[in-house]
């Protein structure tokens, strides 16, 4: 198994470790910990590519493999925001549908003997997502820390909420243009 493909394997194992720091909460800032390994298997991310792009690495695995990791890590996180009530079940749903279409797209595409790895807007929706999860966290640990409870200023919510509608079009849109591009493996054959 080369490097990228090591560094995504490794962000699929950070995914119990974030929850464990998520949930348990008699370990001692466990919401900051739990930012910061979000926020490590986040780069994770980065580095997988730029290291399998630059040394020529690039294998079905890590085009099948890295654009899931990255669903599973933030769909963990998105449900784990639904447990705080931090975001309604729809917008979960919305996502989850999202990932769920592409992931069955990737799938059927699989079974034609082809591998789609993630274009442009797939990446931008990632990189979203990824960005509106730290936010989430680091908004979670300044009010558990300083003991805000909801009583946070509005407009720290306020940039929570709009980061989430920026996710939801990012995640809809980008959705859309995978599945339309690929519309020719719908086709009846």
């Amino acid at each position: 198994m080369n490097l990228p493909n090591k560094l995504t394997m490794l962000r699929v194992l950070m995914i119990p470790v974030f929850l464990l720091f998520f949930h348990v909460r008699a370990i001692p800032w466990h919401t900051l910990w739990a930012l910061l390994v979000f926020a490590a298997a986040s780069v994770t991310d980065c580095l997988d590519g730029q290291i399998a792009r630059r040394r020529g690495l690039i294998t079905d695995f890590g085009k099948f493999m890295d654009p899931l990791a990255d669903k599973v890590l933030v769909m963990t996180a998105v449900l784990c925001f639904v447990g705080e009530r931090l975001v309604p079940a729809w917008a979960a749903a919305l996502i989850l549908a999202r990932e769920l279409a592409v992931t069955g797209l990737r799938t059927l595409a699989a079974g034609a003997g082809r591998v789609l790895a993630a274009d442009k807007w797939g990446k931008l929706k990632t990189v979203t997502q990824m960005v509106w999860v730290v936010y989430g966290l680091l908004l979670i640990w300044i009010t558990e820390s300083f003991d805000l409870g909801y009583a946070a200023p509005a407009w720290l919510y306020g940039v929570f909420l709009g980061l989430m509608l920026l996710v939801l079009l990012a995640t809809v849109g980008s959705g859309a243009n995978y599945l339309y591009r690929n519309r020719e493996l719908f086709a009846d054959r």
